[in-house]
């Protein structure tokens, strides 16, 4: 299997660069959800990440993202091609030296801290609308596709929250809250309704392992997949405090280097958890309709939104 994946990416990379290729390995053992192969020719060295065809839109939107992030400063491989041959869609980067903030002597403190004025910029980066598609590259618009209970709005994605919570709900049953809680979490969502929030491009994953440390000590930031227009700060923070709640990483210390690197106080980090609240029910909600096999994981995490938050 692991042979026929490096042959496809040499044979992808042999077409684009349109050079003999001398060498070619796999990079496993990251948690990649893309099969990932350097390929190195005479003059150059690339990266080709392989997935299926339905991943091509989701390439689309990383390589503008990574576009759009190297324009506002932050550094990262350069995405030459994007395509689809024998079945597979595939995605052609830059190879950057260095090490995967996993394996780098940088104090993962430091690394937090860069990420943190990394999220800053991103934050910045001009988008429209709501959501994970990139429908408009031109005007840099995303859209949430509708699903039952939601018209694919914030508005519409904050009222199926509160709609969802009823005495019934499946949440109380699995013991994540109490009908009491539950009244509680609806006036936090209630309140969220009438809230203004500014929306801006949040990268989604930001985490040790999405990043490369270069010689100099400079982070190079990876994996735009999970890119979304959402409120900021609150996305990402909401993502690494998630993170924090499941795997206990990134640890207090590193969160703080991250907050500060951003230069985010305590007020406004204490703003972002209604929201934690929200993703976290509705999460669940989507493991409890579409992927079973996430409901442990994804309840664990509610749990200890509703502990920080309702109690």
């Amino acid at each position: 299997m692991e042979e026929a994946v490096v042959m496809q990416a040499e044979r992808i990379a042999g077409d684009f660069l349109q050079e003999q290729v001398k060498a070619s390995y796999q990079i496993v053992g990251k948690g990649f959800i893309n099969q990932v192969c350097v390929v190195k020719t005479a003059s150059r060295k690339v990266v080709v990440r392989m997935n299926d065809t339905g991943t091509y839109p989701n390439y689309a939107k990383e390589k503008w993202c990574m576009e759009q992030a190297a324009a506002a400063g932050i550094p990262g491989p350069e995405a030459l091609a994007i395509g689809i041959a024998d079945e597979t869609a595939y995605m052609i980067l830059t190879f950057v030296d260095g090490d995967n903030g996993v394996d780098s002597a940088v104090p993962n403190t430091e690394i937090w801290r860069q990420l943190g004025r990394y999220a800053k910029r991103i934050h910045a980066i001009p988008v429209k609308g709501y959501g994970e598609n990139l429908i408009d590259p031109v005007h840099g618009e995303f859209h949430s596709p509708p699903h039952p209970g939601s018209d694919g709005s914030w508005l519409g994605y904050v009222k199926h929250n509160i709609h969802s919570l009823t005495e019934h709900d499946r949440l109380i049953k699995l013991g994540v809250l109490t009908p009491v809680q539950s009244n509680r979490a609806r006036e936090l969502f209630e309140h969220l309704k009438n809230q203004t929030f500014r929306f801006g491009l949040i990268h989604g994953d930001l985490s040790i392992k999405n990043t490369i440390v270069d010689r100099t000590g400079q982070v190079i930031v990876l994996d735009w997949g999970n890119a979304e227009v959402r409120p900021v700060p609150h996305g990402d923070i909401n993502w690494l405090m998630q993170l924090q709640m499941l795997d206990g990483d990134p640890n207090p210390e590193e969160l703080q280097a991250f907050l500060d690197g951003y230069g985010i106080g305590a007020a406004d980090f204490a703003a972002t958890r209604p929201l934690l609240l929200l993703k976290a029910f509705d999460n669940l909600r989507w493991a409890l309709d579409r992927c079973p096999e996430r409901v442990e994981s994804y309840a664990a995490f509610a749990k200890q939104a509703v502990g920080m938050i309702l109690d």
